[in-house]
């Protein structure tokens, strides 16, 4: 399923050039993450009540463009689990259809110690 946010552009993203900071796309994607799994029924602070910790365990990112200020820009999410344990968002960041941002992202869940876990069932069920 893919999962789309809206994203404008504001002043205290840019840099001197008036340009997206490399670094806020990262701020971009981890919003829509959330939202994805709330897909999953629960939003991530319930999530982590019950004991399920979804972190970033790795990550390829690729610069397409250059975002500028003003600009609504529109991030589009995939989710996959590789394994019960680890999972991968596949997300770009698009303006007008046009590719600015692409990453893959690579997921784990923890529990309340930091062990390594399962991905909760809804998750492994394949279902958003």
């Amino acid at each position: 399923m893919e999962h789309r946010l809206i994203c404008k552009v504001y002043y205290e993203d840019t840099d001197a050039l008036g340009v997206v900071y490399h670094a806020n796309y990262l701020k971009y994607m981890e919003r829509a993450r959330s939202e994805y799994v709330e897909l999953f029924g629960k939003p991530i602070w319930e999530w982590n009540r019950l004991g399920y910790y979804i972190v970033v365990y790795a990550m390829n990112i690729r610069f397409k463009r250059a975002a500028q200020l003003g600009d609504t820009l529109e991030v589009v999410s995939t989710f996959s689990l590789q394994s019960p344990y680890r999972g991968l968002f596949k997300q770009r960041v698009e303006r007008d259809g046009q590719v600015y941002v692409e990453a893959d992202v690579e997921l784990t869940c923890l529990d309340p110690q930091r062990n390594l876990r399962e991905f909760p069932p809804e998750f492994r069920s394949g279902r958003a």
